[in-house]
């Protein structure tokens, strides 16, 4: 389910892929209003699971980030994102990622991601397991 969640440049919040055509996608809010809507070519959409976070020594998959905060919290995040000061937030990112690039990973990425993880865990997307490749040997 995670591999079928984007963002949208412009567009708050997050979106899940229901189809795509020729020169559009239809995309429905994760959100209790379940608004459906096209995106079209011009609009810069982003999969989840094509994001990252830098480390020091490598690139973490965003899902990966997510499944510590889930392992962590088990629900949404224990503060407003709204009230929290900026040390506050770096600190629990520290907790989660102590060795996240401190150079490239900047607040407004921290904030987006808790932002992202509290959608997700209020709409039951919790699933943050790596999908399971077809044709894998057992």
């Amino acid at each position: 389910m995670f591999e079928r969640i984007l963002t949208i440049s412009g567009k708050p919040g997050l979106y899940r892929l229901l189809s795509s055509g020729r020169n559009m996608l239809v995309v429905e809010v994760v959100d209790a209003t379940k608004k459906r809507m096209p995106v079209h070519n011009s609009d810069k959409v982003v999969m989840l699971d094509d994001i990252a976070i830098y480390t020091d020594t490598e690139e973490v998959p965003l899902r990966e980030v997510f499944k510590k905060i889930y392992e962590k919290e088990g629900a949404v995040l224990p503060m407003d994102l709204k009230l929290a000061t900026p040390e506050e937030l770096v600190e629990y990112f520290e907790s989660v990622m102590p060795d996240y690039d401190r150079e490239r990973v900047y607040l407004t990425h921290i904030k987006k991601m808790y932002s992202w993880y509290n959608i997700l865990v209020a709409n039951g997307i919790v699933d943050f397991e790596e999908p399971a490749e077809e044709g894998a040997a057992e």
